[in-house]
């Protein structure tokens, strides 16, 4: 197991791969996971490597199990539940004959499934059309005769010396939605010299293409003349109608109905032994088809990185080169071993380990715990190779200052509660396999809500809130009794006052500090809110000036590890003293005021803000007393000592870098003089010529480097100095989010909880239900959603700029080993 700290050490391998093993060692190594293979053909088209006919035989086979898939979703009864369940453990990739016996069969499957497939859709069109000519058999056989009696009656004088009028019927089946215009059209364009008659189907009949379930409508029309009957014939054609040969006579579709009885009786027979047999073989086909999906994509892997590998000038053996962490070498050479040993090669693959000029990808091993902290540090840049992984302190400060806007009690057990509910249901099929994105995000972070919700329920304690009411578990260190006993207090005094103050200078006013976090007496004062603001304003400088100071210590770490000694001396020292000369000291005066000042000298206490201004003016305040004695010169000092240290800061990397290239250029120039030949004058001196060139070259190359250098610190230092500013005043957000979330959830108890809690009796218990139910609802989209979205992401801010970029580059690229688990993914989603 690697470290969570620093990156695993990784190095560039080069495998020698005998070209009868190849196959079998790269499906060893992606079994394992352990490599990330490089491509040594980036100039050579796709289509032109040498793998590239079996990738295209894998892929044709994935359009085949495509096929079977959408065959077995589509007519397997009964239907599956869920995805095509894959077999455990995992087949390996097949060798060639293998897949050659896949291709036959699954083709073979193919074909089978598309021939009996049409034969079952020809029969089920064959017995939808015999039914709806069935039922129109039926449900018109009692209007023909009603027809023919109309027809047979003389209309006017014309019509008795007419004996060559015929009554003729066109009867057929009809969507119920085309039926309105289909019949408004009718009329219109036979100008009445037909009649029309729908009756709606008995029965819904299916549709083969769709499978849906219709009720069609029934029609029979009948005409007088052959010009109409093609008008009418049109119309139908044009509403896309099912039109059946109607005689005229009963007797004669009585026989008709009769063999359509009986070719439907036939036809049911045969379409149940079809469908009997489809089911065998799409049994067949959901017996074999998981197994040759997960064989045909791993083969396809394989030969992917296959054509990523260079073939050796003698082409027997190919050759690979992969980024594999050192502690793997071992297992590396196995799964070569492994491979050749299994295609029976007389030579075994084999590997070399190489330098390289190429930075490494970066590698952490994480689990179930670290993996949500470090997909927040992957957000915003893998770290580059061998550097300080934040992700290690982001396991605590993160839920933590989560907390800090976020506190209360009641909101974090809440949220506890839930997050509990992911981590103890983290195996359960159904959450892991969930396609939602936002439920992904949520239950992927399952470890960090919940450490989010633990803190909350700390910090609300510290503040004394659970759903902005104060709890009480000990008694109030304010007491009242005392200022009717010495302060000459009454009843009169307390009806003729709207606020009084408690004085802790009286004896048994104040007796103390409270046991644990903020006293529930503030939550009846009037000026509570100032009191939580100033102490929450202070805490959120204190906490983000640690932050800020512990990042700028962790550079150190980084700094020892790429042996950039003099960096410790010129960068972290210089930001060092600027962070705690200035800032640092200021934390001092808070902590040192909170010791030093207590209620009884809260009137004369001596302003910080006032202080820490001067400070920077070299002056002092007669109305502002001092904290301590000789805080005049210590200010001072500090003052000068932050300013030392930006020039410091500013030009001391910069001369370093400078210094370094001379003396290397110096040492250079003594070593080739001291190997210069003995030559002629003519020739020593168009010498000279040509190292006075590459001398003013090199003058040139160093100046440019130079420049760089300043610039990139020049950079550095204004960000840094003026971020250590911008930082801690981001850090009161901290403050800002926490009072949002407390008056929120103060207001919410107000106007909706409190106006329940007013009533008694039965009515009382029905409102108190009512509301209830709505305080839940606004609770958990507002004040946990919402807010808690907001403090999330604030949190990210103060992780990502305030903390980590004191010390963290974040410039790598993940190590992406080949692993057939990662080429089976799509599958199992």
């Amino acid at each position: 197991m690697g470290s969570l700290f620093r990156s695993e050490e990784v190095c560039l391998a080069q495998l020698f791969l005998q070209s009868g093993s190849a196959y079998n060692c790269v499906s060893e190594l992606g079994e394992l996971g352990l490599v990330e293979f490089r491509d040594l053909n980036p100039n050579v088209n796709a289509f032109q490597r040498k793998y590239v006919g079996e990738v295209r035989r894998c892929e044709e086979m994935e359009k085949t199990f495509t096929f079977l898939e959408q065959e077995i979703r589509r007519s397997l009864s009964p239907p599956l539940s869920g995805p095509l369940p894959l077999p455990v453990p995992a087949p390996p990739a097949p060798q060639a004959r293998e897949a050659l016996q896949i291709q036959e069969e699954s083709e073979r499957l193919a074909q089978e499934l598309r021939e009996v497939s049409r034969n079952r859709d020809s029969l089920r069109s064959q017995l939808a059309s015999l039914t709806q000519y069935k039922r129109v058999l039926q449900q018109t056989h009692s209007l023909t005769g009603t027809l023919t009696q109309v027809s047979l009656s003389p209309v006017d004088s014309g019509v008795e010396h007419r004996q060559d009028v015929r009554l003729s019927f066109i009867a057929g089946v009809i969507h119920p939605w085309k039926v309105p215009a289909f019949e408004r059209l009718l009329w219109r364009a036979c100008r009445g010299y037909i009649i029309v008659n729908f009756r709606e189907m008995e029965e819904p009949v299916e549709v083969p293409e769709t499978g849906e379930m219709v009720q069609w409508t029934v029609f029979l029309i009948s005409y007088w003349g052959d010009q109409i009957g093609q008008k009418v014939k049109k119309i139908c054609d044009c509403y896309h109608t099912n039109i059946f040969a109607y005689p005229e006579t009963a007797n004669e579709r009585q026989e008709i109905l009769e063999g359509l009885e009986k070719r439907i009786e036939e036809i049911i027979s045969v379409l149940s032994q079809t469908e009997h047999f489809l089911q065998q073989v799409l049994s067949k086909a959901v017996a074999s088809l998981p197994h040759w999906m997960v064989q045909i994509r791993k083969s396809k892997a394989v030969y992917l990185v296959l054509n990523m590998c260079s073939v050796s000038v003698t082409e027997k053996c190919l050759i690979a080169e992969v980024w594999c962490p050192v502690t793997e070498l071992h297992r590396l050479n196995t799964a070569l071993r492994e491979g050749s040993s299994k295609s029976g090669s007389g030579v075994d693959s084999f590997y070399n380990r190489i330098p390289s000029s190429d930075v490494p990808p970066t590698l952490f091993r994480t689990n179930s715990f670290t993996a949500g902290f470090q997909t927040i540090v992957d957000a915003y840049g893998v770290a580059s190779y061998r550097e300080v992984n934040p992700a290690l302190y982001t396991i605590i400060t993160f839920p933590f200052l989560f907390a800090v806007m976020f506190g209360d009690v009641g909101h974090g057990i809440l949220m506890t509660v839930f997050a509990l509910w992911m981590v103890l249901e983290e195996k359960d099929p159904k959450l892991r396999s969930s396609t939602n994105e936002i439920w992904q995000m949520m239950f992927g972070g399952r470890y960090l809500i919940l450490l989010m919700g633990l803190f909350s329920i700390y910090t609300g304690a510290v503040y004394n809130e659970c759903f902005s009411k104060a709890l009480s578990p000990f008694p109030s260190a304010w007491h009242v009794r005392p200022m009717f006993e010495n302060y000459n207090w009454s009843q009169q005094t307390l009806r003729g006052n709207q606020y009084l103050s408690l004085d802790p200078v009286i004896t048994g006013v104040f007796q103390g500090p409270y046991p644990f976090g903020i006293d529930p007496i503030w939550s009846l004062s009037n000026n509570h809110l100032n009191f939580l603001n100033s102490y929450k304003m202070k805490m959120s400088v204190i906490i983000g000036i640690i932050h800020m100071t512990f990042g700028v210590c962790l550079s150190v770490c980084n700094y020892r590890h790429f042996q950039e000694i003099s960096s410790i001396f010129l960068v972290f020292l210089p930001e060092v003293v600027f962070m705690l000369c200035l800032f640092g000291y200021l934390v001092f005066m808070i902590l040192f005021k909170w010791v030093v000042y207590g209620p009884g000298q809260s009137r004369t206490a001596p302003s910080i803000l006032i202080h820490f201004i001067d400070m920077f003016l070299f002056s002092s305040s007669k109305d502002n007393a001092e904290l301590y004695t000789g805080q005049l010169i210590v200010q001072k000092v500090l003052v000068i000592c932050a300013v030392c240290a930006v020039p410091v800061l500013l030009l001391g990397k910069p001369l370093h870098t400078y210094c370094n290239h001379r003396a290397k250029l110096s040492n250079k120039r003594t070593s080739n003089s001291d190997r210069r030949p003995l030559l002629a004058s003519e020739e020593t001196a168009s010498i000279n010529a040509a190292d006075g060139d590459l001398e003013s070259q090199g003058a040139e190359h160093e100046e440019f480097q130079f420049s760089e250098v300043f610039m990139h610190q020049a950079i550095h230092t204004i960000e840094y100095c003026l971020g250590c500013i911008s930082n801690t005043a981001s850090y009161l957000r901290l403050w800002a989010l926490s009072l949002a979330h407390a008056q929120l959830s103060e207001v919410l108890w107000t106007m909706v909880m409190h106006l329940a809690l007013s009533w008694s009796g039965l009515v009382g218990s029905v409102v108190l239900f009512v509301v209830f139910s709505v305080f839940a609802v606004l609770t958990i989209s507002i004040l946990l959603v919402m807010e808690g979205l907001s403090a999330f992401l604030h949190a990210l801010r103060l992780h990502w700029v305030e903390f980590q970029n004191k010390f963290y580059t974040g410039t790598g690229y993940k190590l992406n080993p080949f692993s057939f688990a990662s080429v089976l993914n799509p599958l199992v989603n």
